[in-house]
């Protein structure tokens, strides 16, 4: 974008140069804007994470747009927040500790929001939830039951029951961060810690990816790793790290 800006001005300072209207083209002076550095997204501490869902839990407004919960429910699994807010109660099992992602929500032009399969394979996959995400969803369906919600319901719903904006839910957090202590938390940073967590247990990074529903894995020195066959067995095991994320 600034370069087809400073090639169009350009353009037109030197028409105006060649004919008289200036003496020189001030643009061949001036040295090209130099790109910020993108900051790497980075996972919240042990600390850091029970300080944010202290900070969530007293903030009123949070509460009212279920972010705790929705927070807890990212750090327990990895998954993205579009995968989160597509959740329904049929995607879930209660009695076995499972979470299938099948879905995410997204805006479609003329029909609202929607669920939509994912791009790729890697993105559907079930999903153990460690006790303590299980206990936070047992609660939640009380809830649903009691309003008679439907299993065809989102298990993170908006305000009248139906699918929840990804755009606004992220808008929220943006709000309930602060310009603080974490002005630098994204929704990303949830799906980062889950990784870390894991990556800290020394689970391998096919076995992080396959949790993340990334269909590479790449450590860091770049190189890929594996396929998502012949690591299934593994699974159950490996995940069982990722409990370790909640406050």
């Amino acid at each position: 974008m600034l370069g087809t800006a400073r090639a169009v001005v350009g353009g037109i300072l030197r028409y105006a140069a060649r004919h008289g209207a200036i003496t020189t083209n001030p643009i061949r002076d001036i040295e090209p804007i130099a790109g910020g550095t993108k900051k790497k997204t980075r996972a919240l501490t042990p600390e850091e994470r029970r300080e944010w869902l202290s900070q969530l839990e007293l903030d009123p407004k949070a509460v009212a747009k279920d972010l705790p919960d929705l927070t807890r429910f990212m750090l327990a699994t990895g998954v993205r927040i579009g995968e989160a807010l597509a959740l329904c109660w049929e995607d879930v099992d209660l009695d076995n500790g499972r979470a299938s992602i099948r879905y995410t929500v997204v805006r479609v032009r003329g029909a609202g929001l929607q669920r939509k399969e994912p791009k790729t394979e890697s993105g559907v996959r079930d999903l153990p939830l460690p006790s303590w995400a299980v206990e936070v969803l047992k609660r939640r369906h009380s809830i649903a039951t009691a309003e008679n919600r439907p299993g065809a319901s989102p298990v993170f719903p908006d305000t009248f029951g139906g699918l929840r904006d990804p755009s606004n839910t992220r808008r929220a957090l943006r709000e309930a961060r602060g310009n603080d202590g974490f002005a630098w938390v994204t929704s990303h940073v949830f799906r980062k810690t889950a990784g870390t967590v894991m990556d800290e247990a020394k689970l391998s990074a096919r076995q992080i990816a396959d949790q993340l529903g990334h269909a590479k894995a790449v450590n860091d020195a770049g190189r890929l790793y594996g396929s998502r066959y012949g690591v299934n067995r593994e699974r159950r095991r490996s995940r069982r790290h990722v409990v370790r994320v909640q406050a």
